[in-house]
């Protein structure tokens, strides 16, 4: 395992230890997620994505900014709070629930916009080694892959690997 994947883990269980420490929900989404789900690394990742309540990204980033990170503005605060510590980038995007309870996108352009309907009531408990981290719902994280080009048609793609393609 190169270095950097080995960091990305590390910046993982770190994560997980905030949100437990802070009571905040978080689940793994890209291309992470995917590895958890599968108990393997596909391939290098240029980042870590999670997805939290937004309520909670306050806290979160406040924990993760005493302990060393920095917040980088990669995106629009309200659409996403990017953090870095050396080499390794984190993105955390807000989920809320509408009027109805379902999970919809919690910020930026398309705040109040819904996920797929089975986004974490299908999430799963995924783990690579001894790492344990809660991942949005494999079905919905293909969904979400699939409308991408769609909704950010300059995003540069990646080949995905063959043992994700049986999921959507």
């Amino acid at each position: 395992m190169v270095s950097l994947a080995r960091e990305q883990l590390a910046a993982v269980a770190e994560v997980l230890g905030a949100g437990r420490r802070g009571g905040i929900e978080i689940w793994l989404r890209g291309g992470w997620a995917m590895d958890f789900y599968l108990g393997e690394i596909s391939r290098e990742h240029l980042d870590v994505d999670f997805f939290a309540w937004r309520h909670d990204l306050p806290q979160l980033v406040e924990s993760l900014v005493a302990n060393g990170w920095s917040e980088i503005g990669t995106h629009p605060r309200d659409q996403q709070r990017d953090l870095r510590r050396g080499a390794v980038e984190l993105g955390f995007a807000p989920l809320e629930r509408d009027v109805e309870g379902r999970v919809v996108v919690g910020g930026g352009p398309w705040r109040g916009t819904r996920w797929p309907a089975d986004i974490l009531s299908d999430a799963v408990v995924g783990h690579i080694g001894d790492l344990c981290c809660p991942v949005i719902s494999p079905r919905a994280q293909v969904e979400i892959k699939q409308m991408m080009p769609e909704w950010v048609p300059a995003m540069r793609r990646r080949p995905k690997p063959r043992s994700v393609e049986g999921l959507g």
